[in-house]
Formats: structure tokens, C-alpha cells, sequence
């Protein structure tokens, strides 16, 4: 059978080169980084040119990257990290609806310290307004976090304009920038930002580390503790492979994403254009324009995406239904109820995210499959039976 990966946003294979530049940290070069012999100052210098690496893709100051475990652990440090400054425990915090639960739900533990939480509402098309950003600026707000992309529906949001807000007002301004970083160009200087969290398997690199940009002077501390690692930030003995990894991906990121996101952009725009043609009532979820290169999101009337994702699996197709941290979930995707969708809506989504290496081919293939799948799953579903195309109900009318 043929098999096809369009599940980019979950996860990325690590790339040869990368793979490569990795091996040596576990066979030969083993050194810990805090060691002052030979062995550790080895690892200490792979550490420094990786973090070099990793500060010219967003360029920033090699000084300003801070490694971590993951972009969820990033996205603590620099919630948690800043709200709670100096023992902290109180003030006001700026997010949206539609942010990945890795800030979603430490906005919610500083609820219970006493801090309180505006989460503002996205358009149709899952957009933040930065006049919202600004008008539920307070004078005890301490943190705005918005996110760079959706990792959902795709949606890049304005985080330039919103990072001048926040700047004018002297608030730090963090952006998970997941799913951004190394897709679609982002300059921390340009755009603002005192702090944005990536993870390297997002962009081919290895699982299980990730950095958190730090803009100097940025007032922030730890929330893990212990040797004092990465200036006292990130106290943990230092995962060298990975960070190796991460530097090796962010280089090739940075080498080849003009090209790559221009063969990606060509291949959404291919099924976004099609998918509605060839199925009917289906539907783009997200704006159809200012949204990541890779993200092709959809939604299905009739069917549950779940079912439809299984369905594409035993046709050889990966793909998901939205994030894959909630993937488990019976609840309907946060995102899409926050841009207006009904329950039943949102149930019929499917997340198609592409990568470096995917081919015309491979969506040929996608789009030979969906229209006989989609209609395979309609004729069992309970809810095309009730309502058949062409009926009405309560002046609503199935066309």
C-alpha cells in the first residue's frame, strides 16, 4: 500500500544531515557541558555553535536562546517564569481562545495564585484583532501571549502589530511560535517579540528539546531549579545530541526555506482549491490566505473527522483531526468553536500538513481518495440519513 504523511504539525522526520550531526554526541563526543576536561568543553562548544545556529533563524542574540526540553516546557518557562517574577502573585494576563493548551493551561495554574486571564475572541477565520489586544491592556497587565500560528487551522496572526502594542505599553510580549518558526520568516527584532518558543521536531529536527527566546532585559526566572544551567534559567544537564540536532535543523531551516515553503504553498493552495470542488459540503477552515504554507484544514458536513482519519489511514494517508496533543479527546477542537463553529462542525475536521518532502503525487493521490471516502462515510452516518441533501428543516435547507 501506498503511504503517504500529511501530519507535518504533529511531528517531522529527523533529517539525514541532522541524524548525522547527532550520532557523535552519543557515541564519542559524550561530555557534559558543565565539565571543565577535555570531553566537556567539546560538548560545551557543540552547545554554543548550535545555539548560534538556532539565534540566526529568528535573529536574535545567541545570549537571548534559552534550551529547554520542549516547546510546551518553553512556553512554561516564559508564562510562569514572568508572571511570577520575584514571587509575584498577582496581575493580569492577555492571551486568545484559540491558544495551544501548553499556554492555555498554565494561564489557568496562575489563575489559582490570584492572577486573572483575558482570553480574546478570534474572527470567523480564527484572526485576533490587535485593537482587542490593546483595549484589554490593564494597568496591572503583565503578560501578553499570543501565538504566532494556529497549529489547527494554520492562521498567522498579526504578532508584529500586536508586539508594537505591547512594546508602547513596556508589557512583555511571548509568542509559541511552534509552529511558525522555520515555515514562515520570523525576526524577533522586527516583529517585536521579548520572548518565542519553538521545538525542533516541528522542523525536523529531533524530539525532546526546545529553546525559548529571551530578549534581554526581559524580567524573568526560573521555574526549574537545580544547577543553574543556561544562566540560571534552564537548570538541567544540558541534552547535547538534541541540541546538536536543533542547530543542525535550524540551519537547514534556514538555508532552504525559501524553496521549501514555496513547493508546500503550492501544494495547499492545490487542495485548497480542489477539496470543495470535488467534495461537496466541505469546506477551508481558517483564512485562506494568511495562514501557515504547509496548513491545509477542512471541514466535512455529515461525517465526524475522526472517523474520516481512520478511513484515510487504511488508504495509506496520514493526517489528523486537529491538534495531536488532544488527540484522545471527545471534545470538539477549542479553535473551531472559538471561530463560531457548532459542535457538530467541529467534529468534522481534518488537518492536512504538509512537509519538505512531500510531492504533486501524493496529493494527487489525497484528492483521488477523499471525495470516495467522504461519500463512503455519509452514506453510514446518522446525520446525512436524517436531513438527505435536499431537505429542509426548520428553514434551514440541505443543498
Amino acid at each position: 500500500m501506498r503511504k503517504v504523511y500529511f501530519d507535518h504539525s504533529a511531528t517531522t522526520r529527523v533529517l539525514p544531515e541532522v541524524f548525522e550531526a547527532m550520532t557523535p554526541y552519543f557515541l564519542e563526543k559524550f561530555g557534559n557541558a558543565s565539565s571543565i576536561h577535555a570531553f566537556g568543553r567539546e560538548a560545551k562548544t557543540a552547545m554554543e555553535e548550535a545555539r548560534t545556529k538556532v539565534a540566526a533563524l529568528l535573529n536574535a542574540d545567541p545570549k537571548e536562546i534559552i534550551f529547554t526540553s520542549s516547546g510546551t516546557e518553553a512556553d512554561n518557562l516564559a508564562i510562569k517564569g514572568v508572571a511570577m517574577f520575584k514571587g509575584r502573585s498577582k496581575g493580569h494576563i492577555i492571551t486568545s481562545k484559540i491558544e495551544h493548551s501548553a499556554v492555555l493551561e498554565p494561564c489557568d495554574f496562575l489563575k489559582r495564585f490570584g492572577f486573572e486571564v483575558t482570553e480574546l475572541p478570534v474572527s470567523s477565520e480564527g484572526l485576533v484583532d490587535p485593537g482587542d489586544v490593546e483595549r484589554a491592556i490593564r494597568p496591572d497587565t503583565v503578560l501578553i501571549t499570543i501565538m504566532a500560528a494556529n497549529n489547527e487551522v494554520g492562521t498567522v496572526q498579526p504578532i508584529r502589530d500586536i508586539g508594537r502594542i505591547a512594546q508602547s505599553k513596556d508589557i512583555p510580549f511571548h509568542t509559541d511560535g511552534v509552529q511558525a518558526v522555520a515555515k514562515i520568516p520570523v525576526d524577533v527584532k522586527a516583529d517585536n517579540i521579548d520572548m518565542l518558543s519553538l521545538s525542533a521536531h516541528k522542523f525536523h529536527g529531533p524530539k525532546g528539546v526546545g529553546a525559548l527566546y529571551v530578549k534581554k532585559g526581559t524580567s524573568i526566572e526560573a521555574i526549574i531549579h537545580g544547577g543553574g544551567h543556561e544562566r540560571g534559567l534552564r537548570s538541567s544537564t544540558e541534552n547535547i545530541p538534541g541540541i546538536v540536532g536543533l542547530g543542525k535543523a535550524a540551519e537547514i531551516a534556514k538555508r532552504d526555506m525559501e524553496s521549501s515553503t514555496s513547493r508546500m504553498r503550492a501544494l495547499r493552495d492545490r487542495m485548497i482549491k480542489s477539496v470543495p470542488e470535488l467534495v461537496p459540503r466541505s469546506y477551508v477552515n481558517g483564512h485562506k490566505t494568511k495562514r501557515l504554507p504547509n496548513n491545509a484544514s477542512f471541514r466535512f458536513d455529515f461525517i465526524e473527522g475522526e472517523g474520516l482519519a481512520l478511513q484515510l489511514d487504511m488508504n495509506g494517508i496520514a493526517a489528523s483531526t486537529g491538534s495531536a496533543c488532544s488527540t484522545g479527546s471527545l471534545e470538539p477542537s477549542h479553535v473551531l468553536l472559538a471561530m463560531g463553529l457548532t459542535h457538530e462542525q467541529a467534529h468534522g475536521s481534518l488537518r492536512i500538513t504538509l512537509g519538505r518532502e512531500n510531492t504533486e503525487e501524493e496529493v494527487g493521490y489525497f484528492l483521488e481518495v477523499i471525495p470516495v471516502v467522504v461519500s463512503k462515510l455519509r452514506e453510514i452516518s446518522p446525520f446525512s440519513q436524517e436531513r438527505p441533501v435536499g431537505s429542509c428543516e426548520g428553514g434551514r435547507c440541505v443543498q
